[in-house]
């Protein structure tokens, strides 16, 4: 007598036992494949969403299952157990394996986010350097080359820190004529900076 195949929901899907279903998929039958998936996905399903704790994920290890199960018929031995049982074994742990792999993707991202965090900002190189250090020095050249008015108005706003208010109190002079002392000082200052003079042809090369 051959034992029909139950599915999970309490119908009958063929009467085919487990062996002559391992026997069918051994041969390539594809009829053998949609019985067994009919009979036992939505057991595959529910044993993946339990251990996933994802609709989606739960889709994919299913279908890992049952592509295992039609590639490798004979990893499943019917003298072992039933095929309810070897399905629901390799559900899970199909489903554990994706957990861990998700745990190992999320643990990674971390690691990598933190690596990023904690790398140093890159300091200047030489070329930048020498640039700082050369404008430093024109900078310094530009203020000491300001009449005494402006650059004293200058080093009480920017390198004092006072606002020009400030500086005319302390300078007594009215505010207009620190306000535009500072102006026509940072103007000047502007214009050396921005068209810094060619050393090369300074000396005459």
């Amino acid at each position: 007598m051959v034992v029909p195949v139950e599915s999970t929901d309490g119908t009958s899907v063929g009467p085919a036992a487990d062996a002559e279903l391992h026997r069918r998929l051994v041969y390539g039958d594809e009829s053998a494949l949609a019985e067994v998936y009919a009979a036992y996905v939505p057991l595959v399903r529910r044993i993946a969403v339990r251990v996933t704790r994802a609709r989606a994920a739960a889709e994919d290890v299913a279908q890992e299952v049952f592509a295992h199960l039609w590639s490798r018929p004979y990893a499943y031995d019917p003298r072992r157990g039933s095929l309810r049982t070897w399905l629901s074994m390799l559900a899970h742990r199909r489903a554990v394996d994706w957990v861990r792999g998700e745990a190992r993707h999320r643990k990674h991202a971390h690691a990598d986010a933190s690596a990023l965090d904690t790398v140093p900002e890159p300091g200047p190189g030489p070329d930048e350097t020498v640039v700082d250090r050369e404008r430093a020095l024109l900078l310094h050249t530009a203020l000491a080359e300001l009449p005494a008015p402006q650059r004293e108005v200058v080093h009480l706003a920017y390198f004092a820190g006072r606002t020009y208010r400030q500086a005319a109190a302390e300078l007594g002079i009215p505010e207009g004529t620190a306000k535009t002392r500072l102006r026509t000082a940072l103007r000047r200052l502007a214009d050396t900076l921005a068209d810094p003079p060619d050393p090369a042809l300074e000396r005459g090369a």
